[in-house]
């Protein structure tokens, strides 16, 4: 690391107060559930069934100690950067030859999304891969978990691209790669807009590119690209109402999730769901809840709205990852808005959250990538 005192890079350990667990816990026994129709499915939206069973779960088998111990058995850190604290992981590799690599989550999911690929990215060697090694970087988004509420207008997209390049300069590393998912398969590709100098090649799980209403743009659509507007569509008019709420009214729902775990394990699970563990489910929900960070994290899509990322296509080498379960990307419209695709892969499993779900495909895909990336 950078020696910069006005740039302050300090150790950081979970240590969740006893009172405050406790408190939670008195929290989710006292849930008022929600009074739902006979024969209510989640054509309703999340069931009380659902979220019954989620906050039974919570309680009596879910251990916050054991996930902050996994999350203490990496080298954890905070540093203030444009007036906002950030919280990283960074792992550094035994390989001298290692390629620095910045991990970025999305919402509802958090720092938790990229553990089951840290150490084999790290040390491949000791996971039996002759692959490329990395030396990690996984922040939590500003405003969300362990970086803290944020209190001032702006933090989005752009502006957190922006800290990223910081943050990546504190640590030493002028050159870099990133990975994403969901709101950090957009992070990504706007840090390589601002600064595309620095970066070695950008690897989403999504690529967010959608039809811009060109004149005949639609005229020649394949069967399969017709499925995948099919699927996007269905999304949207199905599923669509948390964007929309939370790019224009964040702080009315905001109440709610500050005020009740219940309501915040129910409101991040319409996004998570059945696809993954119930462990998975509740981990990201109480790093939220731990961390005053509900309100926070939805802000990031008002301001998204109010200070868009740049459209400017990427020129970086540039990977996707389409996953079975999760919207699927289509490469004509990300050929629009990315010059150099040099890796294009789809998978039959995956999901939303592949990194956690399917993590030794992910591994694959990111060490394939990076060394075509490098090679360049």
């Amino acid at each position: 690391m950078t020696e910069n005192k006005s740039a302050a890079v300090t150790p950081f350990t979970v240590a969740i107060e006893q009172a405050e667990l406790d408190y939670l816990n008195r929290r989710l026994r006292d849930t008022r559930f929600a009074q739902e129709v006979d024969g209510a499915g989640d054509d309703y939206g999340v069931s009380t069934s659902r979220v019954r069973h989620l906050v039974e779960y919570a309680l009596d088998g879910f251990d916050w100690r054991a996930l902050e111990a996994r999350l203490n058995a990496y080298p954890q850190f905070t540093t203030e950067i444009d007036g906002q604290n950030i919280h990283f992981l960074h792992v550094v590799s035994p390989e001298p030859d290692a390629i620095p690599l910045l991990l970025t989550h999305g919402w509802p999911g958090s720092v938790l999304e990229f553990l089951d690929i840290a150490d084999a990215l790290a040390d491949p060697k000791a996971h039996g891969s002759d692959g490329p090694a990395f030396h990690l970087v996984i922040p939590s988004l500003p405003g969300f978990g362990f970086s803290g509420p944020t209190t001032e207008r702006g933090w989005g997209t752009r502006r957190t691209a922006l800290a990223w390049l910081e943050l990546m300069s504190r640590l030493g590393y002028e050159r870099f790669g990133l990975h994403g998912n969901d709101g950090g398969s957009m992070v990504s590709p706007e840090v390589a807009r601002v600064a595309a100098e620095r970066v070695i090649g950008v690897h989403v799980n999504q690529a967010f590119s959608f039809p811009s209403g060109a004149p005949g743009e639609m005229d020649d659509l394949t069967e399969e690209e017709g499925a995948a507007l099919g699927i996007l569509q269905w999304f949207w008019e199905a599923k669509g109402a948390f964007n929309v709420l939370h790019s224009q009214q964040p702080g009315t729902l905001a109440h709610a999730l500050a005020d009740s775990p219940t309501g915040l394990l129910a409101w991040m699970d319409q996004l998570m769901g059945t696809e993954v563990d119930d462990e998975f489910v509740i981990g990201n929900a109480f790093v939220y809840w731990l961390t005053g960070t509900g309100a926070s994290s939805i802000r990031y899509y008002y301001e998204d709205k109010h200070n868009p990322a740049g459209t400017e296509p990427t020129t970086v080498p540039f990977g996707v990852a389409v996953h079975g379960g999760d919207f699927a990307s289509i490469r004509r419209f990300a050929e629009r808005d990315h010059r150099d695709i040099v890796q294009w892969r789809t998978h039959e499993r995956g999901g939303h959250y592949a990194d956690h779900l399917e993590p030794a495909g992910s591994l694959a895909d990111l060490r394939d990538f990076f060394t075509t990336a490098t090679a360049k």
